[in-house]
């Protein structure tokens, strides 16, 4: 895979730092605060995901063009530009499809 950019790295990091906290109950509470604002967090990504795909789309790039970017099927590209979500993961109830 492509060299991890910057911001990936980071979070990826934190995620480390709550797995080397040595105080089992701040972990737990830390990680619990994470867990409960994720799903917001989740579709904000999806969302800025999709809209940067519209983007390269309407800037002339290839759905193929898209789906090498992203690492993903050409299909799977123009699946995210239509927001829809990966078919391994039914929606939650109450979510929506953003």
């Amino acid at each position: 895979m492509d060299e991890q950019v910057e911001e990936v790295r980071r979070l990826l990091e934190a995620i480390e730092r709550l797995e080397q906290m040595q105080d089992d109950e701040a972990c737990a509470k830390a990680v619990t605060q994470v867990l409960d604002t994720w799903p917001a967090h989740h579709a904000r990504l999806r969302e800025l995901r999709q809209q940067r795909v519209l983007r390269m789309k309407d800037s002339g790039m290839t759905w193929q063009q898209i789906g090498d970017v992203l690492g993903v099927h050409f299909t799977r590209a123009q699946q995210i530009a239509k927001g829809m979500r990966g078919s391994k993961r039914p929606k939650a109830e109450g979510a929506s499809d953003g």
